[in-house]
């Protein structure tokens, strides 16, 4: 259903049908809603309008009865439109918007400057049929004004204006309109008649004089010197490039803004933008776009304030008519019209173009501008819309990312015509455009290079970007033909105190906060002077839920480090111990883990470069505190080879070599069991705790228990609450390996209350990991999947990516255990992929193995295989059995034995065996037995290593699951179908009397 007002009061349907209303109330308490514009009306209210004095016998029954019978003409119209009268606490209301109200789409088309398209919505006079009816006055005086408005604005003919004049003859906006019309009609002598008309009217009826604007546009009249609708936008010799998203959403913000100012950085191509949507958007206007330069006008102008207004004169084409009574920017008012004016390259005289702007915008209602400026003119309902830098192509991006890169694009429409993006060059053309922070101008200069240098030499080059980037187009503005002007310009434009910080900022790495800034520019108003930088676009302000950092572009920091030079040695010295500083109170063991894992996580390229700072001079005592202090860091993000390499650094100490033992385990190197024998006894409770947890994985399950239960007792002694709940997690790893279900589920429900008790997550996790694991063991799969996926919740809110990998794989292997393969692999696959990039070696085996499993049971045995005889060979290669090497063996085995290879199974199987005894894992030898016990010859020790397996598995209670049935069935069919039932039976209650080892003995004998 849409309604109209704008003419006789109407309703149509969705159709176009007209809807027949019967009765004048009706129809009047239609009107009356809709000048409400859907906002409630009480009852009250409507009885009054509708009725006045001469109330109905029964006022809220009758209205009760109009507001039926308005419902039913809607239903009858259109089933489903009677719910369009709406009824509650605060009165009557009607379902309206812009799309079905012919008020509110006026309004709407106005805002975006659809002028045209608003006026032909009129049909006549507003409420035409009510006009007279005081509950429509205000609806009626509002939009007949709205509408007068935009007459004084729009292209209309001479003959309506001239029509419109004289209903409203003192409406000076009106008379402006028909001024302008009735000149650029040839009829000069009839457009200061109508000015004559309106001087006398305002004399005689109200003693004034026409306003000034208005006398301006008499006297352009009178000198002929009224500007055509014209535009004088340049012509552009290339080609826009990845600006075709940002001329759309300008020319939507000049759609309903009057002001739009684009800032950012020198040479990110303003200019550019704001002609391109200048030209986009010049049909929108009747007096066509003005474009000003504004470049020349500098402060030290005699009158700033005059060159502005002679520049806009000029491009207008306006001369001076030495009139006395008004002034230059009333003159320049006058005539506007329906304009868009763009103000280019405003910066350097920001204050005196933000007040031209103004009165400007004030007189002329017609007007729109599009300013460009590094930064805003300050204006109230400025929008202030920031041009960013082309995209440009993340690091390691495959060729076909690089090649849709805007940036790139730049560049090789710039460059020479015989260069070709192509996948050899890719890589160099991407860290070119990284470095040139995709600034179009920095882009477009070095594509000049490239004939001379090709792409190889500009890349080495550009640590002295600005002798490489020295010559540029002829044609370009000054300030555009080298990267050294370009950043000159704005340097110049910069206070003494505001240069100061600029320059020091230089010596942060990818940013920094305001503490940091503060600290290392030892200046305490730098909130302040930021806060400026950021307006003039030569620092970029990032915001984050911990707060804003500041960063400059990358040729704006080098330029600033030239201009530091002088104290440069200082400022490094200050950022290390700064940055040391920040490192060693960073609270990662407890409840604030999240937010200082997010706080080094911004500051990753300064803790380097205080890093490397440290080494480099010699510095080795801050160097080696800032590598504890980062070690946990770099362990939780999962960033092993930069802590190896850091460690390699700095002296060695019992605290380090602890921290790079554990490492090296991680990477599974084989220099980890060396550095963990150099350094466990001396090293604190910490460090031994850390070589325990670490080298748990690696098969070295003795000496990793010794550390720990020494750790432990020390943390106990200390009362450390956090090394206590860490030591009892990594023994509930070994309790799992060793299946002692009771103190698995004892070790991990005090470990899971005590990280509680000091908020730390990945505690959390870690206890709750293993908590899920003893559900899996008990069978309890569901609930073992939903810690597990607790668990990778926890990871990934903090991103702990090392974790999720391993919650990931933990529930993969659940699902496994269950049946559900197709969850299984999606999940180890993630879990992959995630422990490859974050180069942890364990839990790229976990994933693997889940991998493995699920796709044996699926029937692809090419795939188990090979993903078995991979992580077979990786293990083979430790000094220690790693834990996984049971399992692996085993359902290698089983994957030989399906293929039809029972000698090869069986060596598998034995070997495996051997391995379980060594981790003193019963549940992984039973396994081995019956997998043992499905290859072997002698189908009568077969039957006795089964008989000790269920015995084994009921002892411990080692739960079989469904999906290991097969395998086991397998086993036992192969030996009862030679045996028979009752002999079989006599065997397997044999064997029941024997331990595994010594039913694995059998074979031996």
């Amino acid at each position: 259903m849409r309604f109209g007002v704008l003419g006789p009061v109407t309703a149509w349907t969705d159709a176009g049908e007209p809807v027949v209303i019967q009765g004048l109330k009706v129809r009047a308490l239609l009107a009356d809603l809709l000048a409400h514009e859907g906002r409630p009306v009480p009852a009250d209210r409507l009885i009054d309008d509708l009725w006045g004095d001469q109330l109905p016998g029964n006022p809220s029954g009758t209205l009760s009865a109009k507001v039926s019978q308005l419902r039913r003409a809607f239903e009858d119209a259109e089933p489903g439109s009677r719910a369009l009268v709406c009824s509650g606490p605060a009165g009557y209301s009607i379902t309206v918007d812009k799309t079905s109200y012919d008020a509110l789409t006026f309004a709407d088309r106005v805002d975006s400057g659809r002028l045209d398209e608003a006026l032909a919505l009129w049909r006549g006079p507003a409420y035409a049929d009510f006009a007279d009816e005081a509950f429509v006055e205000t609806a009626v005086a509002r939009l007949t004004e709205q509408r007068l408005t935009v007459l004084e604005r729009a292209d209309v003919s001479v003959d309506e204006l001239t029509a419109l004049v004289a209903e409203h003859p003192l409406r000076e906006g009106l008379r402006a309109a028909h001024m302008r019309a009735l000149y650029r009609a040839g009829r000069q002598s009839e457009a200061l008649e109508s000015f004559e008309d309106l001087r006398n009217q305002l004399l005689d009826e109200l003693g004034l004089d026409p306003s000034p604007p208005l006398v301006a546009l008499q006297q352009s009249i009178l000198a002929q010197e009224l500007p055509q609708a014209r535009s004088n936008l340049p012509a552009q010799l290339s080609e826009l490039i990845g600006r075709s998203d940002a001329v759309g959403a300008l020319d939507a913000e000049l759609a309903t803004s009057r002001l739009v100012t684009l800032t950012g950085p020198g040479g990110v191509g303003k200019t550019r933008l704001a002609l391109a949507t200048a030209a986009a958007v010049a049909d929108r206007f009747a007096d066509g776009v003005l474009f000003v330069e504004l470049a020349a006008v500098t402060p030290a102008a005699l009158s700033v304030r005059d060159s502005l207004t002679d520049a806009v004169q000029a491009a207008l084409d306006l001369r001076d008519s030495g009139g006395p009574t008004v002034t230059s920017v009333e003159r320049i008012a006058a005539v506007m019209g329906s304009r868009l004016l763009v103000l280019d390259n405003c910066e350097q005289v920001v204050a005196e173009v933000a007040d031209l702007a103004d009165g400007l915008l004030a007189v002329a209602p017609g007007l729109r501008v599009l300013a460009t400026s590094r930064e805003p003119l300050n204006l109230a309902g400025e929008v202030v819309w920031t041009v960013p830098p082309l995209e440009v192509p993340a690091a390691a991006s495959a060729y076909d990312d690089v090649a849709h890169s805007s940036a790139v694009q730049l560049f090789v429409a710039r460059a020479a015509r015989d260069f070709v993006l192509t996948a050899d060059n890719a890589a160099e053309v991407s860290v070119l455009c990284r470095r040139l922070d995709g600034i179009p101008l920095a882009l477009e200069l070095a594509a000049t290079r490239v004939r001379a240098l090709g792409i190889r030499g500009l890349v080495t080059r550009l640590d002295d970007r600005f002798r490489l980037l020295a010559t540029g187009h002829r044609g370009a503005a000054p300030r555009q033909q080298t990267l050294q002007a370009m950043i000159d310009w704005s340097w110049e434009l910069l206070s003494p105190e505001e240069q100061v910080v600029l320059r020091r900022l230089a010596v942060h790495a990818d940013g920094c906060t305001a503490d940091a800034a503060a600290a290392v520019c030892q200046d305490a108003d730098v909130v302040d002077i930021l806060v400026r930088l950021v307006d003039r676009s030569l620092v970029v302000a990032v915001h984050s839920a911990d707060g804003p950092r500041y960063r400059l572009l990358e040729s704006v920091a080098a330029y600033c480090t030239q201009k530091a030079a002088d104290e440069l040695e200082d400022l490094q010295q200050r950022h290390l111990e700064y940055y040391l500083a920040l490192a060693e109170s960073a609270q990662l063991h407890g409840a604030e883990q999240g937010h200082w894992l997010r706080q080094l996580d911004a500051e990753t390229a300064n803790l380097r470069t205080a890093l490397d700072r440290a080494v480099a001079t010699g510095q080795s005592d801050l160097a080696e505190r800032l590598v504890d202090a980062l070690a946990w860091y770099w362990y939780l993000r999962g960033r092993t080879p930069e802590a190896v390499r850091s460690m390699d650094a700095v002296p060695e100490s019992p605290r380090a070599g602890a921290w790079k033992a554990g490492f090296l385990y991680l990477q599974a190197d084989e220099r980890a069991t060396a550095e963990r024998e150099r350094w466990q006894e001396t090293a604190d409770a910490r460090g031994q705790w850390w070589i325990a947890f670490t080298s748990s994985d690696s098969g070295e399950l003795a000496a990793a228990h010794v550390l720990l239960e020494r750790a432990l007792k020390s943390f106990e002694a200390d009362g450390d609450t956090w090394g206590a709940a860490a030591a009892l997690t990594a023994r509930a790893q070994h309790q799992h390996v060793r299946s002692d279900l009771s103190a698995l589920r004892a070790d991990a429900t005090e470990s899971v209350r005590l990280f509680k008790s000091v908020g730390d997550r990945w505690g959390m996790l870690q206890a709750t990991t293993w908590l899920g694991a003893a559900a899996e063991l008990e069978g309890d799969f569901d609930e073992a999947a939903r810690l597990h996926r607790e668990g990778v919740q926890i990871g990934e809110e903090l991103g702990l990516w090392p974790e999720v990998a391993g919650a990931l794989g933990m529930l993969g292997w659940t699902q496994v255990r269950q049946g559900d393969y197709a969850g299984a692999r999606a999940h180890g696959e993630r879990a992959l992929r995630l422990a490859v990039e974050q180069g942890q070696r364990p839990l790229q085996a976990l994933a693997e193995i889940v991998l493995a499993f699920a796709a044996r049971r699926t029937g692809d045995m090419v795939e188990a295989e090979s993903r078995l005889r991979t992580l077979l060979a990786a293990a083979r290669t430790q000094p220690e059995a790693v834990l996984y090497l049971s399992m692996v063996l085993q359902e290698l085995g089983f994957v030989l034995q399906l293929k039809g290879e029972p000698a090869a199974a069986l060596k598998l199987h034995i070997e495996a065996f051997e391995v379980a005894v060594t981790h003193e894992s019963d549940r992984s030898m039973c396994w081995a037995l019956e997998g043992i016990a499905a290859c072997l010859p002698d189908k009568r020790v077969a039957a006795q290593l089964l008989g000790s397996a269920a015995a084994a598995r009921a002892a411990g209670a080692h739960l079989i699951a469904s999906t290991e049935v097969d395998d086991l069935e397998r086993a036992v069919e192969s030996v009862r179908g030679v045996l028979g039932p009752e002999r079989y039976d006599e065997e397997v209650a044999a064997g029941g009397l024997l331990s595994p080892q010594q039913a694995f003995d059998l074979i031996q004998q």
